[in-house]
């Protein structure tokens, strides 16, 4: 029989002791369970996110009512303890006394039998008191009421106030908005109205995207790889705020023959690279590059069950120069490129909803970093790019310094590129992840 409060510990500890990134946790933990009944699937992905994304709302409650503080436990009972409030204050299906039994019996599975009478004693006295938790108040901490309320940093809370005074109430509120899953529709192979039949035969609700004319939104499937179009390649899970980065890209490009050449510098998994192909429609070539030698097989795993092979994958370090690769002296690349792709290293603030302990790893500092890495790999590329050819940046997250100010230093520095549009999506602003992107021609 299936334990899944014991596969929702596993992916906590995971997340936990080996800071492992959640959605990565979480699919892995999916996909070796994936024949298990659909409505535990859910239970799972419902228990695991919404204990990491309240967090710090979880450990705030915990400390008024435990004489042993979160922080001074040992990593399994903060993941118990943690599962076993969730569970009392915010899904109503499951019976209190069902809560804290559990979280008893897994503490005994685990051979916490000694903490076991503890962690029984802190889960029902918060559930006999769950009507009188005393939460920060607004008017005499702003941002401590803030940093519990959301269960953020109160560094990253005052960083998006200081950036969006008039709308970061509604950018945090937007990091917990329920969000179908976007998908890509590949006309190369099917048309939208085709796939949205075909999908909701299987069940699943479809509704048309916002912004892009590719874009899908699907919800009520079980899981991704089972979706019958899947396999043959009609489909790809893309925001739309990315799915717009390419089609302004495309739009502003004259000509795509047999000697257009693309490059997606950091390409994994492959997104905007499958994004591309499919504007290029067997057209020219395109060169897929990442640092990472595992995330390669993400994107050849893409790009073949798209069904594109006009495609080089090759691991590069996109600080480096091209020279270095042997792909350069091939099919006219050290000619240039029309087209290069720079979906650049950053925060990811503007997917917080979707990976929901992204906003615990967030500093200013580390924000610097990748603010000055970002220019290093935009001074490097864009000596690669053909006069009239494109260069296309963006990045997911929302923070002027690893965005618009990139651009600007840019811009500054390399005088025969200009600007032709950009843009910021900001999530629950706009009806997408958070997102910038700007397309920048040479002369």
């Amino acid at each position: 029989m299936i334990d899944t409060r014991d596969i929702v510990l596993s992916i906590l500890m995971d997340i936990e002791v080996h800071n492992t990134f959640s959605n990565i946790a979480l699919s892995k933990a999916l996909s070796k369970n994936q024949f298990i009944e659909k409505n535990e699937r859910a239970f799972i992905t419902r228990l695991s996110e919404g204990v990491v994304e309240t967090r710090l709302k979880l450990d705030y409650i915990i400390n008024q009512f435990s004489k042993t503080k979160i922080n001074k436990c040992k990593p399994m009972i903060r993941c118990i303890l943690r599962m076993g409030v969730y569970q009392i204050l915010f899904m109503d299906g499951i019976p209190d006394s069902a809560a804290c039994n559990e979280a008893v019996k897994l503490a005994r599975k685990h051979n916490f039998n000694g903490l076991s009478g503890f962690i029984n004693g802190v889960l029902r006295n918060i559930s006999r008191n769950k009507n009188s938790i005393k939460y920060p108040l607004r008017k005499e901490n702003l941002d401590e009421y803030l940093s519990v309320e959301y269960s953020m940093p109160k560094e990253l809370v005052r960083t998006i106030e200081e950036c969006y005074p008039d709308k970061y109430i509604d950018i945090l509120e937007g990091t917990f908005e329920e969000r179908s899953t976007t998908i890509r529709v590949n006309e190369t192979c099917i048309k939208k109205e085709e796939l949205k039949k075909m999908l909701e035969a299987e069940g699943i609700s479809v509704e048309y995207g916002y912004y892009d004319d590719k874009a899908l939104l699907i919800k009520d499937y079980d899981f991704i790889r089972k979706i019958s179009g899947y396999k043959k390649g009609y489909f790809t899970v893309q925001d739309e705020s990315s799915m717009c980065a390419l089609r302004e890209a495309f739009e502003n490009i004259d000509n795509i023959d047999d000697d257009f050449l693309a490059i997606d510098v950091c390409a994994a998994p492959g997104g905007k690279t499958t994004a591309a192909l499919e504007y290029m429609n067997g057209r020219g070539r395109i060169y897929s590059l990442d640092i990472s030698e595992e995330k390669l097989e993400m994107i050849e795993e893409n790009t073949d069950r798209l069904g594109f092979n006009n495609v080089k994958i090759a691991c590069h370090d996109a600080t480096e120069g091209f020279e270095t690769l042997e792909l350069f002296h091939e099919d006219g690349f050290s000619k240039g490129a029309d087209l290069i792709i720079a979906d650049l290293p950053c925060s990811g603030l503007g997917i917080m909803g979707r990976k929901n302990d992204i906003k615990y790893h967030y500093t200013n500092e580390q924000s610097d970093e990748l603010s000055r890495l970002q220019k290093d790999i935009l001074d490097n590329v864009c000596k690669y790019i053909k006069k009239d050819g494109i260069l296309l940046y963006s990045t997911c997250t929302i923070v002027p310094q690893e965005n618009e100010e990139v651009v600007e230093y840019f811009l500054s520095k390399h005088k025969e590129y200009t600007l032709i549009k950009k843009r910021l999506f900001l999530q629950g602003v706009d009806k997408c992840d958070g997102f910038f992107y700007a397309v920048m021609r040479r002369r």
